[in-house]
Parts: structure tokens; C-alpha cells; sequence
């Protein structure tokens, strides 16, 4: 019994003598998740404690509120309150969204022509380099990277690539074509000419290889989530990433990539029609969502047959040429604001 008693005050002085953890609230714009840039981040703390000390941090950076967003990226952060009292000290961290501003705008397409192509072709890549048409395909054991005349669907070249590859997003850049895997970490780069394989790359942090463009300096790589990495050619190192953002939500599932005057066109799940989204590559916002409704009807109905992904660019023409996975052909369209 002796030894229980010393057990038991044992432990209330132990007990007793660890610090007392700090309880508080921390309180953002009231109860406020979602933003826009042209908000202002206001942060209170609530506790019945007496607190020496309240600092906010805004991904790990120390600010002072109110806080303006106007210079935050679009997509999701983490805000941070971290308070003492005496010799003890507590945090909370909390996330946010920053939306964009607004509503994207609507779009639809004028059909200019059809041209054949290939329904075996699960197509994830698509790209012109003057009038040759590259394009990548996927699915373990039929992926491939080939050339096209996009007139009559020829396959010029087809380099099928090892059946434990699946085949994801190309773009042309610096005389190369890079061309992404889905799952296997890493891509390959080629001799745009001959289609060589010169070597392949690892990925970074971007763990999926989903869609592929450049604007004539940089490539930009899709992974799955809402992201759009920035990458160095000559190191493929991901140098910085966007989060794609519409005024109500994150745009996740970006598919084929296509850079065009300025803006990323991609393909996406997102939404139950069949979709691109337009990118400003700065902010990350999705500006126009073109709807590509009734082009599916018009290729041959097969048990194969998927969904719309790939998207090309034709700069002297200046209309875009768009297919899906296992589609019979490509169309050209014409881009047009919806009435």
C-alpha cells in the first residue's frame, strides 16, 4: 500500500508539473474559407487565457492583418496563429482558398472539317510542328509516339514504347519531343526528326505525368491534381507550380495540354460534358470553358470508345484541331464565344 501511495503522488507531481496546453480559437474573417484577390485577411484568436503574445503567419511567412490577397496566387494556403502565455506556447493552422475574381466566360466551336484517324489510338498527346501532326498515345502495352498526316491519318512514324509504359501528354520545344508517362515517374525525350530516344527524365514533387506544353521557353506539366508545373528544359527541374482555380472551386484532372497566344488550353474530367478549360499561366485562374458537346456523336461508336482528349493549335490556319481517346477522327473547329 506504501508503494501505491508513493506511486500515485509520484504522478501528480508529475502531472502538476507539465505545462498546461493554451486553449484558443483562431478566427478567419469570422468563419470565411474561400477568397478572392480582392479581399483582405482579417485574423482574431479567442481564448480565456491571458495571452502575452498572438503572431500570424500566412504559409509560414509572419504578416500583419489586415492582410490584403491581392498578390497571393490563386489555389489553397495555410494560415497560422501562434500564441504564448508565460513559457508556454500553442499554434493552430488553418487552410483557405483563393478564387478567382470571376466566372469564367462560355465558349463553343464552329466546325470547319473532319479528317480520319486512327480508333486504335488512345490519345494523350497532340501537337503540330508545321503541317506534321506528333502525337502520343497510352494504355500499358499500345502506347506510342508517332507522326501523322493529319489529312489522311497516316501514320508516318510509330515508336511504340515498352508495354510497362503508359503513354501521357507530348510538346515539341528546342528541335526535342518530350513526352510524359502517367505513373511510371518519368518521361523521354527524343530527336524531333528521327524520333530517337536521346534519354528520359525523373519528376519532381509532381509524382503523375498527365499533359504536356511550352511557350517557345518552358514547359509546363499537368499531374492530376490542380496543379501546372513550370519545368526547365535543359534540367526538366520544376522551377515553380499554379493551382487552377475557377470564382467556386480548384480544376482538377487537367488532361492534354495546349499552349496558344499567351493562354494554356487543357483537357479535363472536371465537368460531366465534354470540356476544355482556358489558363492564364500566371494566376492560375480558368478563364473560358469551351464546350465540345456533339463531336463524340460524329465518330464511330465502338465499345473502345472514350473520352475527348487532345487539343492542337495550327498557327498558320490559326484553328484548332481536337480528338479523343480511340476516337475515327480529328476536327477542326474554329473557337467562338457562346451566345
Amino acid at each position: 500500500m506504501k508503494a501505491l501511495l508513493i506511486s500515485l503522488t509520484s504522478l501528480m507531481i508529475l502531472e502538476c508539473s507539465q505545462p498546461q496546453t493554451i486553449k484558443f480559437q483562431l478566427e478567419i474573417n469570422g468563419n470565411k474559407n474561400n477568397f478572392q484577390p480582392s479581399d483582405s485577411l482579417q485574423l482574431s484568436v479567442k481564448s480565456k487565457d491571458s495571452l502575452h503574445s498572438i503572431s500570424y503567419y500566412l504559409d509560414e511567412e509572419k504578416i500583419t492583418v489586415p492582410y490584403p490577397l491581392e498578390q497571393l496566387p490563386l489555389g489553397t494556403h495555410t494560415v497560422k496563429a501562434v500564441v504564448t502565455e508565460g513559457a508556454k506556447q500553442a499554434e493552430k493552422i488553418k487552410t483557405i482558398q483563393l478564387l478567382a475574381e470571376t466566372p469564367p466566360k462560355l465558349y463553343t466551336y464552329e466546325l470547319l472539317q473532319s479528317y480520319p484517324h486512327d480508333r486504335n489510338a488512345y490519345t494523350q498527346g497532340l501537337e503540330f510542328d508545321d503541317e506534321l501532326l506528333y502525337e502520343s498515345t497510352g494504355l500499358n502495352g499500345k502506347s506510342s509516339l508517332r507522326t501523322l498526316n493529319f489529312l489522311t491519318g497516316e501514320i508516318i512514324k510509330n515508336i511504340p514504347l515498352d508495354n510497362t509504359y503508359f503513354g501521357e501528354g507530348l510538346s515539341l520545344l528546342n528541335d526535342k519531343v518530350f513526352q510524359l508517362t502517367w505513373k511510371a515517374g518519368k518521361g523521354f525525350i527524343y530527336d524531333k526528326t528521327s524520333l530517337s530516344m536521346e534519354k528520359s527524365f525523373p519528376f519532381g514533387e509532381s509524382k503523375e505525368g498527365w499533359g504536356l506544353c511550352n511557350d517557345g521557353e518552358f514547359l509546363y506539366k499537368s499531374d492530376g491534381s490542380n496543379r501546372i508545373w513550370k519545368l526547365d528544359p535543359n534540367t526538366l527541374e520544376e522551377l515553380s507550380f499554379i493551382q487552377v482555380m475557377t470564382h467556386k472551386n480548384a480544376v482538377k484532372n487537367l488532361n492534354e495540354l495546349e499552349w496558344v497566344e499567351g493562354k494554356i488550353y487543357a483537357n479535363t474530367y472536371q465537368f460531366e460534358k465534354e470540356v476544355a478549360v482556358i489558363i492564364d499561366p500566371n494566376s492560375g485562374a480558368v478563364e473560358g470553358v469551351i464546350d465540345f458537346s456533339g463531336l463524340k456523336e460524329q465518330v464511330e461508336q465502338h465499345p473502345e470508345l472514350n473520352v475527348l482528349n487532345g487539343i492542337a493549335y495550327h498557327k498558320v490556319r490559326k484553328t484548332f484541331f481536337v480528338t479523343g481517346k480511340n476516337w475515327s477522327k480529328i476536327f477542326e473547329v474554329h473557337i467562338l464565344p457562346k451566345e
